[in-house]
């Protein structure tokens, strides 16, 4: 699988501390070797994020993606609950 990444992603990923920058790379990482591995919750989004999916990277920060083709996904947002879905 490959993954590309939205302009949007890269401004918030730079806003991030350190530590949640190296949560963001190992939960990509770890969805790149097996995108349905338990640990990253990788779900289905409803409302505006509707045709999105999600996974976790720790805690409460998530990363939203969306499916491009069966081998490549564009991730378009990095935040926690409060920042994505306000």
């Amino acid at each position: 699988m490959k993954a590309d990444f939205h302009k949007k992603f890269d401004k918030q990923f730079a806003k991030l501390p350190k530590k949640q920058q190296l949560q963001v790379r190992r939960a990509i990482k770890l969805f790149l070797e097996n995108s349905q591995d338990p640990e990253l919750y990788n779900h289905s989004l409803k409302g505006e994020w509707q045709g999105s999916r999600s996974i976790r990277a720790a805690g409460d920060l998530r990363l939203h993606f969306n499916e491009v083709s069966k081998y490549r996904v564009l991730f378009v947002a990095v935040g926690s609950h409060s920042q994505l879905y306000n």
